[in-house]
């Protein structure tokens, strides 16, 4: 993975730069919000003012303060499944692709149910039954039923890896199975293992979010989700609190978006056909030499020929 590459991709800076800001939120909410999320010391239904930038939700608490406070679970989500998921897929697909026979059948099946599935009412049944569920619960919940997707790419990618010559060479030296994986097959799934981990995070920031709207989660954490079900349950919008429920919507857009274009990003490092093929066509539309009329400069509409044949018959 080329990290100047990655420096100089405008989708890659533009998520760096959006994901570092909510990062810098996330690990210092205190210094950050100017009240207690949680204290209902204020009048309720304030509008915007210099004190209270976003306002105050029905119960007198400051909005922008709770939505500062809610990026840090937010993004432990985020990080928490993504990373679960991202670990099943690598393991899943790459042994599934590397060792072959009943082992690439079984967890090839496996795969493919959960592919088949549809995961998010899945999720839903599953944090119905667990009411209430906590922060540990919703990251293994969707941690381990995220991870097909990517599981299937690291897997077709390993099985065009698994007859190179490096490989060969490696079973030719007597080398382990695990050392080939870890030495020889891991580094050049790097992007990819990169992107997976991107998609997967969007897919658990999106579900979490959406649970927690629908009152399947903790009601009582601080999250962005958390903030639309309590602006819903006020009818924030008709109660001109519509702060209240637009703007955790639009960070749950916006950390999308930093995720999803970092996806994109590693995505074209991996794929050399995406990026490089944009590259070279400009290369070679520079390049093509343009027509030069012979008579360009003096004036003549006369062609070669026909100069030539004047000159000859002269």
């Amino acid at each position: 993975m080329s990290w100047r590459r990655l420096l100089h991709s405008r989708k890659a800076v533009a998520g760096i730069v959006l994901m570092g800001l909510f990062i810098v939120l996330a690990i210092f909410p205190s210094e950050l919000s100017p009240y207690d999320p949680t204290a209902m010391t204020f009048n309720p239904g304030l509008g915007p003012s210099s004190a209270h930038w976003l306002g105050t939700t029905s119960q007198g608490q400051d909005i922008l303060s709770q939505l500062i406070w809610g990026a840090r679970q937010t993004l432990i989500i985020a990080f928490g499944a993504g990373g679960l998921a991202t670990v099943i897929s690598v393991i899943v697909g790459v042994s599934a692709a590397y060792l072959g026979g009943l082992a690439d059948g079984v967890l090839s099946l496996v795969t493919d149910v959960l592919l088949v599935i549809p995961i998010f009412p899945l999720i839903i049944v599953i944090a119905a039954y667990l009411r209430n569920t906590g922060l540990g619960e919703m990251i293994i919940v969707l941690g381990a039923l995220g991870w097909s997707y990517g599981a299937r790419q690291l897997r077709v990618q390993v099985l065009s890896l698994r007859n190179r010559d490096f490989l060969m060479a490696a079973r030719v030296r007597g080398e382990r199975n695990m050392y080939i994986i870890g030495a020889e097959i891991m580094p050049t799934l790097v992007s990819l293992i990169m992107a997976t981990f991107f998609g997967t995070a969007v897919f658990s920031v999106l579900t979490a979010a959406g649970l927690q709207f629908l009152g399947l989660a903790n009601p009582t954490s601080l999250s962005w989700g958390n903030m639309l079900y309590w602006a819903q349950n006020a009818e924030a919008l008709d109660s001109g609190m519509a702060l209240w429920a637009i703007i955790p919507g639009v960070c749950i857009a916006l950390l999308g978006a930093a995720f999803a274009f970092l996806n994109y990003a590693f995505d074209e490092i991996s794929n050399p056909a995406l990026r490089p093929v944009r590259r070279l066509s400009r290369s070679a539309a520079r390049a093509q030499p343009q027509p030069h009329g012979p008579a360009q400069g003096n004036g003549s509409l006369a062609s070669p020929g026909l100069a030539h044949g004047t000159g000859a018959s002269a």
